[in-house]
Formats: C-alpha cells, sequence, structure tokens
C-alpha cells in the first residue's frame, strides 16, 4: 500500500537536506518537500570560511551536500528560493510566500540562524561585509584576492577563520575585539592566548577592549573607526560578531521558544507532530543536564539525521557529545564536550608556540576531576577517546588529573 503522508522541511540546510536523506535510506516512500530561501541547493558552512575561503581549488563545489540531481533521483520535492511565510500547526498547513498552503502530516524545522549585523554609521557601505551563505563566501573570497587592509570586527572562530585567510592572500589584518582575548568567553584565558600568539605569529594585529563607532568612506570603505578615535584604514571590513537563530516561524506557530526553539531529546517541539533540528534548536541535552544551543557543523549534520529517524516514529534520545573544528594556519584543532571558560584547564603537551610553529598538544576542561570537554590541538586521531572522557565527565565520573596530563598514560586507559 502506497504511504500517502507528506513530510515538509523548512530549511534546505545541512540538516534538513541530512533529514531527507535519512528518510529515503530508512524507506520512507511518501511525499518529501525540502523548502529553502536560497538559490543553492543545501551545503555545508564550514568551507565557506575555511578551504573556499583561501582558493583551494573545488573547495566550493564539495561544500554541497548531495549532487545536483541528488534530490530528484530521490523523489524529493526541492524547492528553492522559498519563502514560508506562516505555520499553522493545528491545520498542519505552511504558506508558502504568503500565497499557496501545503498540508503536512509532520513537519521538521530547521531554518537555522543569521548573522548579527552592526548598527553603526557606514555600516551599508561597500566593502562592509559578513559571511553566512556560499554568496557572500564567493564575494568575500573575490574581495580578499585584492585587498591590502582588512579590518575583522569580532574575535570568534568565524572572524579568526577570516583573518586567516586573509593573511593568506598577502593583506594586512587588524582584528577587533571588545573582549581582552580571542575566543576567550568559549575557551578562557590560557587558550585562548594560544590562539593570541598564533596569529600574532603571523602577523594579525589585535585592537582587545575596543568596539566599532563608524565605518568610513566616500563611496565605499576606506576607514574603521573604534569608540577610542583610532581609525584603521581599510578598504575590506568583516564582521563576525554572532549568529541568532531564525525562530519567526516557529513564532508565528505559537511553538515554545526561548533563545531557539525548545524541543526535548527526541527533537519535538511543543507542537505535535514538529520537530526541529541543527543551530536552531534549544535542545534539552540528557546528557549535559541543561539546555543548550550548538551553533555547530556537527550538530546540524547529525542532528539531521536524528531527526529523519524522530519523523518515522523511532524513539530517538539526541544526546550527542558537542564537537566542533577549525582550521587556522597550521594548527588545526578538534573540540568535544561542554563547559564554562572559568573550569580548570589540564594540558597534555605544550600549548607553547616555539619558532613560529603551532604546538601540538590536548587540553582539557575539568571540574572536581571530571573531564567536560576536551580540545586536540594537531594531535590527530583521538576524538573517540575524548569524547569517551567527556561523556564519562558528564556522567560523575572523575578520572586521574595527573595521568590525564601524562602523554604516556593512553588515554583511553585514563577510565579504567
Amino acid at each position: 500500500m502506497a504511504d500517502e503522508r507528506t513530510f515538509v522541511i523548512v530549511g534546505a540546510s545541512l540538516a534538513g537536506a541530512k533529514a531527507a536523506e535519512t528518510l529515503r535510506a530508512d524507506g520512507f516512500t511518501g511525499k518529501i518537500v525540502l523548502i529553502g530561501e536560497e538559490t543553492e541547493r543545501p551545503y555545508e558552512r564550514p568551507p565557506l570560511s575555511k578551504d573556499h575561503l583561501h582558493g583551494k581549488e573545488g573547495a566550493r563545489e564539495k561544500a554541497f551536500v548531495h549532487e545536483p540531481g541528488w534530490y530528484a533521483e530521490h523523489d524529493v520535492d526541492l524547492r528553492l528560493a522559498t519563502r514560508v511565510t506562516h505555520l499553522d500547526p493545528a491545520a498542519k498547513t505552511v504558506t508558502l510566500d504568503g500565497v499557496d498552503e501545503l498540508h503536512y502530516d509532520k513537519l521538521l524545522l530547521t531554518t537555522g540562524s543569521r548573522v548579527r549585523t552592526l548598527d553603526v554609521p557606514g555600516a551599508q557601505l561597500p566593502g562592509v561585509r559578513y559571511l553566512r551563505t556560499v554568496d557572500e563566501s564567493d564575494a568575500l573570497l573575490d574581495h580578499l584576492k585584492r585587498a591590502a587592509n582588512v579590518v575583522v570586527v569580532g574575535a570568534g572562530w568565524i572572524g579568526l577563520e577570516t583573518a586567516a585567510a586573509a593573511r593568506h592572500h598577502g593583506a594586512t589584518v587588524t582584528v577587533v575585539e571588545l573582549a581582552d582575548l580571542p575566543l576567550q568567553r568559549v575557551l578562557g584565558d590560557e587558550v585562548a592566548r594560544v590562539y593570541a600568539d598564533l596569529h600574532r605569529a603571523h602577523g594579525v594585529t589585535f585592537r582587545f577592549g575596543a568596539k566599532v563607532a563608524s565605518f568610513n568612506g566616500t563611496a565605499a570603505l576606506e576607514s574603521v573607526v573604534l569608540d577610542d578615535g583610532t581609525e584603521l584604514p581599510a578598504d575590506l571590513a568583516v564582521v563576525g560578531v554572532g549568529i541568532q537563530p531564525n525562530t519567526e516561524l516557529a513564532v508565528d506557530g505559537g511553538l515554545a521558544v526561548d533563545n531557539g526553539i525548545l524541543v526535548d531529546a527526541g527533537l519535538r517541539t511543543s507542537a505535535p507532530d514538529v520537530y526541529a533540528a541543527g543551530d536552531v534548536v534549544n535542545l534539552d541535552h540528557p546528557l549535559l543536564g541543561r539546555r543548550v544551543r550548538v551553533e555547530h557543523w556537527a550538530n546540524a549534520l547529525n542532528g539531521g539525521k536524528a531527526a529523519g529517524k524522530a519523523l518515522l516514529g523511532e524513539d530517538i534520545t539526541y544526546d550527542r557529545v558537542p564537537y566542533f573544528f577549525s582550521d587556522q594556519y597550521d594548527l588545526g584543532m578538534e573540540y568535544s564536550g561542554y563547559a564554562d571558560a572559568s573550569d580548570q584547564v589540564v594540558f597534555r603537551g605544550s600549548p607553547a608556540i616555539e619558532d613560529g610553529k603551532a604546538p601540538e598538544f590536548i587540553a582539557f576542561w575539568v571540574r572536581d576531576g571530571r573531564v567536560l570537554a576536551g580540545m586536540n590541538a594537531n594531535v590527530w586521531d583521538v576524538t573517540d577517546p575524548i569524547q569517551a572522557l567527556v561523556r564519562a565527565g558528564h556522567q560523575g565520573r572523575a578520572v586521574d588529573l595527573a595521568k590525564l596530563a601524562d602523554p604516556t598514560v593512553p588515554l583511553d586507559k585514563l577510565l579504567d
């Protein structure tokens, strides 16, 4: 008997595409409608600030989740350049572009996030750019190839990766950051200093404790003025001051929202037959014992897969250890877990930059002897044991800190 159900996915993102892929892989034969506002088919975002921004050949095409023909081949109705303007959970309908109503049997929201913008004089000048979409990455790459003086506003992951790309293209780079160190709120002082030293070793200048007062120029950007009156020459400014979840549709539909769409461990929203996944989600995380909104690639990848199974009626528990990665110059890292920047840091190996060479180390964030997060920097094939330590730590198991810091003790023996 044919499956007459219609599953609608709003958000043609990595999470949305992976949910559609999972539905077909797990045998769903009903109708799948995948709706996105952009004109490009679903893609992954990490290459946009990494390989593609460095101009590596083929990086742009590798960002796409599936080949162009995949959606038709798998009978996925991909509707691009289409905006969902209204959600009615009672009627089980969504309205497209304010006109057409589409019925759903189950609905998945993977609407993602958008950049936070600066509201200062000159913010609309040509040369002031943001990085979130593939089109913005294309335009930024083109500008970086000819930029002489680049100001990066915000020393988060996007800001620092953009700074590294700008140095790769030969520009003079200044990073403006309100905090005292890059990534300070995420990593804490000890590990944040590694990134400050890394970028300084590659010629980047930091302006800490500063914020932008205005962008100046006539026909295009010419300088960035800070709140203390300092004027920085700039023909390109890249603003990376965070993102905010796209919850407007959920609010319109009366769903529970608080710093994202509220979902339980099964990715269920407050409305029947409506699910959500990706960085728009504020998840009641069963492992961490708190609500968290994770803004990284792995959450979209794995959350989309889990949501596909949830749509099919599987009783899932989404308790993945949060994970992200970053590549800057010759320092690659992977971070697993969830910790406070104020937690104790235990190093395995030295984080010092010597002779301009990036270090090799693992940093663990520890509380009461429990490992809550770990970051391996230029040390590879250790994600699984680090995540095992993190999972055990959040479950209340402590480890010997002296052994944790000792490189001769295998990570997978620390829980024995």
